[in-house]
């Protein structure tokens, strides 16, 4: 059954250790395509906090809606996602749990991520280690960008990863994923099985964690298939 009406809004999720600023490539590709784009800026101090500031986003936009969420957003889109104004996911390098688990429950029987090094400090929030950070996140990024990015961290509530999920948006979503293939802070083979698992449409692109900012283009190019996709269902 067709929507009443198109696609025309998107709500950009980012995930730990970044803020909505990343988006900016992937907000100035959609935006030139028509598309009335929010960014979220979560306070990454809980995962009920994040989902509280993407709703927020959510009700103030004006019909059907592609969310998207970039790593630990992925955990966000997830619960926030069963929102009724969201028409369908897009996960770009991110975790997806599915009800009842927690977002470090994603990680068992993987590789460990030996590059993506954290540092986590007495009160409990975690960055990525400077000296790690643009092997780790951003090994596509020029290093005066990549600096950047390192010294703005947000860093992010490790208990967050402890919570567990109540809803599974993914379940009753149609979802896409764009997965780096150079991607540290993920097993590759953590990264497929999340999208196979949750019936994801996959692009593989080769690029880092920060995919978001490097590849804004084939980002984009995701979420205006997924946007049309929606507008004509097959018969």
């Amino acid at each position: 059954m067709a929507q009443a009406q198109p696609v025309k809004n998107v709500v950009l999720v980012h995930g730990a250790f970044a803020d909505g600023a990343g988006w900016r490539g992937v907000y100035d590709e959609l935006t030139k395509r028509g598309y009335n784009v929010t960014i979220v800026q979560n306070p990454l101090t809980s995962l009920d906090d994040d989902v509280a500031a993407t709703n927020r986003a959510l009700d103030r936009t004006n019909g059907p809606t592609i969310l998207v969420g970039h790593s630990w957003g992925g955990t966000v889109i997830t619960e926030a996602g069963v929102h009724p104004k969201v028409a369908g996911l897009v996960y770009v390098s991110a975790l997806s749990p599915d009800a009842g688990e927690t977002t470090a429950q994603q990680y068992e029987g993987f590789a460990p991520a030996s590059e993506f090094v954290l540092d986590i400090g007495k009160d409990g929030y975690g960055f990525v280690e400077a000296s790690k950070f643009k092997v780790g996140f951003a090994n596509d990024v020029s290093d005066d960008d990549a600096a950047f990015m390192r010294d703005s961290q947000v860093p992010i509530n490790m208990s967050s990863f402890a919570t567990k999920l109540k809803n599974a948006a993914w379940r009753t979503k149609p979802s896409w994923a764009v997965i780096a293939t150079e991607d540290k802070a993920f097993d590759q083979a953590m990264l497929l099985h999340m999208a196979d698992r949750i019936g994801a449409k996959v692009t593989k692109v080769p690029a880092s964690h920060a995919l978001f900012k490097t590849q804004a283009k084939v980002v984009a190019d995701t979420i205006h298939a997924a946007a049309e996709s929606i507008d004509k269902p097959a018969n």
